[in-house]
């Protein structure tokens, strides 16, 4: 019997990862300029982000309907030999997305677990395909759901935008601290603590910020076997380089680095960075 993995738009998930894993992924929608899009579908990355830096009004995304989560379930569900359905999404801290998709499972019924990945982007990735991976090697409900508990705990994200626009549209800060933010160069660095976005520090250059990110994965990684490292940007791709470089000298595994989605992006604004990994104990 078959378990399907299922998560949404928010995971940066390659067209490749997609395939390789046999993963369903249910679009969000954004809205702009009196135009609705489906993310990843109706509009790419970049389009997107003409529309982001031109446009006067801030995007506003949406959850998929529980509509669309009930018919992607039921669909994959009268696939022959499948026997049950893990759906795993954005940090509900961002997102009534999982909260959307629980209320699909609770109409469909018990052969659908919906989780919080409490992230976001590769973070939320890890997870995703995590569970793809056990899924293909045969593993059972509570297997997969242990360890991706386990996944979560190891998870680290530190985001970094490179203007205060977004985070004063978006209502997170004021005009008055953005403007003095501005004056003072301040680019904030922020982690997902359970969920929801949490400010740690304040960089004021490129240089600072990548030795911030070293510090923290150092210590962080310590007596540890990283699993994967990623990097989303959104217009950033240089500065994801440097990153990448600084930490493949630290350790010197893949990094995988992609353009964030729009849902993402519209709350970041261009030239923003995250850096993800995992780690299990050796």
């Amino acid at each position: 019997m078959t378990i399907k993995i299922v998560t949404d738009s928010t995971s940066d998930l390659s067209k490749d990862l997609i395939e390789k894993y046999d993963i369903e992924v249910v679009p969000l929608s954004i809205a702009i300029n009196n135009e609705t899009y489906l993310d990843g579908i109706d509009i790419t990355k970049k389009q997107f982000l003409e529309l982001l830096t031109t446009s006067d009004e801030l995007p506003k995304s949406s959850q998929p309907s529980s509509g669309s989560f009930v018919e992607t379930y039921e669909r994959l569900l009268a696939e022959p030999g499948t026997s049950h359905v893990i759906s795993i999404h954005l940090t509900e801290g961002m997102s009534g997305t999982v909260n959307s998709a629980q209320a699909a499972a609770d109409i469909v019924g018990d052969k659908v677990t919906v989780i919080n990945s409490k992230y976001i982007s590769h973070a939320l990735a890890f997870q995703v395909i995590e569970a793809a991976k056990m899924a293909q090697e045969g593993k059972d409900i509570p297997e997969i759901i242990k360890h991706l508990d386990n996944v979560r705990e190891n998870t680290s994200l530190y985001i970094m935008v490179d203007t205060l626009e977004y985070l004063v549209k978006g209502g997170r800060i004021g005009r008055g601290k953005a403007f003095l933010g501005s004056l003072l160069k301040i680019k904030p660095v922020a982690s997902l603590a359970d969920g929801v976005y949490t400010p740690v520090t304040k960089v004021r250059t490129y240089v600072q910020l990548i030795d911030y990110l070293k510090k923290q994965f150092i210590e962080e990684t310590e007596g540890k076997e990283v699993q994967a490292i990623g990097i989303a940007q959104v217009d950033a791709e240089s500065l994801a380089n440097r990153v990448k470089d600084a930490i493949q000298q630290i350790k010197n595994i893949p990094v995988t680095i992609s353009e964030t989605s729009p849902i993402i992006s519209t709350h970041t604004g261009p030239g923003a960075l995250a850096l993800m990994y995992f780690t299990k104990n050796k």
